[in-house]
């Protein structure tokens, strides 16, 4: 049988509408209704192809249809079930977990993002139980889960590379500079646009905060070495390039601001390690070793822990409408950290205590 229905504008906004409440609501059955009837009545989706999708049987949707018809809106509507939802056990919650690990694609979800919705679908398919959406954030803290943002890491890790360097080769590094005596620095850079930067804040509900910005792609570039024992704080801007000749001046102003023996452990930036560099380094071996971080490993350096302090003191939010502005802002916020040693202690030592590189400030 084809039947062919019109909707008017309003009915498929006042559907819709209905739509997003059966989701604030959890009502799944609501959802999977209302959803099939839109795409069937909206895009003229098959039938067959509908039942298939959202797992009923053609009988059900024809009568979800002909109620739609005889009593329109009133017809989307389930009488509450009452009592409380059935409980997983402690076999399934582990299975649940384990699904929730591996990502709802893998789940069959095109999505690659869990909500509330998706693992109501998902518990309600696999052990045939209705959650509440609500309870549900109950029972995955329960489990050990939160709400998080995701973070991208290099399909290029070499893990067991990042292995063997945190659990032998620093402990080695470590070591060698305990004995000379030594200043292990972990050095690395970092861009100040003119532009600014973006972070949350608390505002008005429904009044989202705009920050001026005059578009201009000048930024402030900062060379930084963060010394892992005493928790100095060694920094030098520019406003060129970063390259081989200004990372080399940076490393000479190091040198003249300590008598002791360098350890510098740095990243594989090109400017790092360019023949210009090498030549460099095996000029002043006498002062100066350098060893090098796992590749794609920035989570490895504690610096970036720092940078991202010094972006929220100096730059979030804020509005540079001259260049000098940003450059003042954020020297004004690492001279703070170079004159506080354990405020630098505090912004890298949650890194240390992850890692196993835990120290202490010198005294």
């Amino acid at each position: 049988m084809n039947i062919r229905i019109r909707l008017s504008r309003q009915t498929v906004k006042a559907l819709q509408a209905r739509l997003h409440q059966a989701y604030d609501r959890g009502d799944l059955r609501l959802v999977r209704r209302i959803s099939a009837l839109l795409e069937y009545l909206t895009q003229h989706t098959p039938i067959l192809t509908l039942c298939q999708k959202w797992g009923v049987a053609g009988s059900t949707f024809y009568l979800w249809l002909n109620e739609l018809v005889l009593e329109g809106l009133d017809s989307l509507i389930y009488q509450h079930a009452g009592g409380r939802p059935a409980k997983l056990t402690k076999t399934q919650k582990k299975q649940l977990g384990q699904w929730i690990d591996q990502g709802p694609q893998k789940a069959g979800f095109d999505t690659g993002c869990w909500n509330t919705i998706l693992i109501q679908e998902l518990i309600r398919r696999e052990f045939h139980v209705l959650y509440n959406r609500y309870y549900l954030c109950e029972l995955l803290r329960n489990l050990g889960f939160s709400y998080q943002k995701a973070k991208f890491v290099s399909d290029h890790l070499d893990e067991a590379k990042r292995h063997a360097w945190r659990t032998q080769e620093f402990p080695q590094i470590l070591k060698e500079a305990q004995a000379r005596g030594a200043c292990l620095l972990f050095g690395d850079e970092a861009s100040f646009p003119q532009w600014g930067s973006l972070s949350y804040t608390w505002a008005r509900r429904g009044k989202t905060p705009e920050v001026k910005t005059s578009g201009k792609r000048q930024a402030y570039k900062v060379f930084g070495a963060i010394e892992y024992f005493s928790g100095r704080l060694f920094h030098g801007g520019i406003e060129g390039k970063f390259n081989s000749v200004s990372y080399q001046a940076f490393l000479l102003s190091v040198m003249a601001q300590t008598t002791q023996h360098l350890i510098l452990i740095q990243d594989g930036a090109k400017y790092h390690t360019s023949k210009a560099m090498q030549e460099f380094f095996a000029q002043h071996t006498a002062r100066l070793t350098v060893y090098q971080l796992p590749s794609y490993s920035p989570d490895y350096n504690p610096i970036e822990y720092l940078w991202r302090n010094t972006k929220k003191d100096a730059t979030h939010n804020k509005y540079f409408e001259q260049f000098q502005e940003v450059l003042g802002a954020v020297e004004h916020t690492l001279n703070k950290f170079a004159r506080d040693a354990s405020a630098v202690f505090r912004v890298f030592g949650q890194y240390c205590e992850e890692l196993g590189l835990v120290t202490q400030p010198a005294n």
